[in-house]
């Protein structure tokens, strides 16, 4: 079946319907307090019975539409075989508290004498199966948010990592940024200092051209003008 709630539910009535089945054989066959005792049984675990079908019907509700007709199938059987038990149960007991008179229109028959008793034990049975089914979900929801705990702290380890390398990245960046500028502030120093050099170079290069015009101002003034 689709729903392990329902697997769960089945295998607890299947438990229960075994203890019911021996109850109407073994209630023909006594007598007195016992047989009070048999019925009283069986009230009680017929009312569980009820309680449990009931959880399966609910779970029904909610199953798959490809699963419900087989779900179905079951519960109408079981219920079948309940109502069987039931009417085998007050043959088995059919005279059972007719000694004590009861007034016309009040119920009577098997279960009358113990209804309150069995009243009550079905409310605490279905209180339990409340309690059981509650228990059930929030230990379901404890696992959900534990399995998001785990995945949000893998998630928030990743990133660490992930801001770390980047981190790594970062500096080894820094640092070739920082020799760059290194390298770039001895260039300049290269480049202010063979400018200095070709300036002094054209310096020179001016004072040795006027020189020589001097000299050859001198060699022609002395040949041609000077007597």
């Amino acid at each position: 079946m689709s729903s392990e709630e329902f697997e769960r539910l089945n295998e607890i009535y299947r438990s229960l319907y075994e203890e019911l089945k021996l109850i109407p054989d073994r209630a023909v066959s006594s007598h007195g307090e016992e047989r009070k005792r048999l019925v009283r049984d069986f009230d009680e675990r017929q009312g569980e019975a009820e309680e449990v079908l009931q959880g399966m019907e609910d779970e029904l509700r909610g199953a798959p539409s490809s699963f419900r007709n087989a779900m179905s199938t079951k519960l109408r059987m079981y219920r079948r075989d309940l109502g069987k038990l039931q009417r085998d149960m007050k043959n088995s007991a059919p005279g059972l508290g007719s000694s004590s008179q009861p007034v016309r229109g009040s119920h009577h028959g098997i279960y009358s004498t113990e209804n309150e008793q069995s009243t009550h034990l079905q409310s605490q049975r279905a209180l339990l199966l409340q309690g059981t089914e509650s228990l059930t979900n929030a230990s379901q929801s404890i696992e959900r948010s534990q399995r998001l705990a785990a995945e949000t702290d893998q998630i928030g380890t990743d990133i660490i990592e992930e801001l770390g390398e980047q981190r790594e990245q970062l500096d080894r960046t820094r640092n070739r940024l920082v020799n760059t500028g290194e390298n770039l502030s001895r260039s300049r120093k290269i480049l202010r200092a063979m400018s200095r050099r070709v300036m002094t170079n054209k310096l020179l290069l001016g004072v040795i051209i006027l020189m020589e015009l001097a000299i050859l101002g001198a060699v022609v003034y002395l040949k041609f003008f000077r007597r």
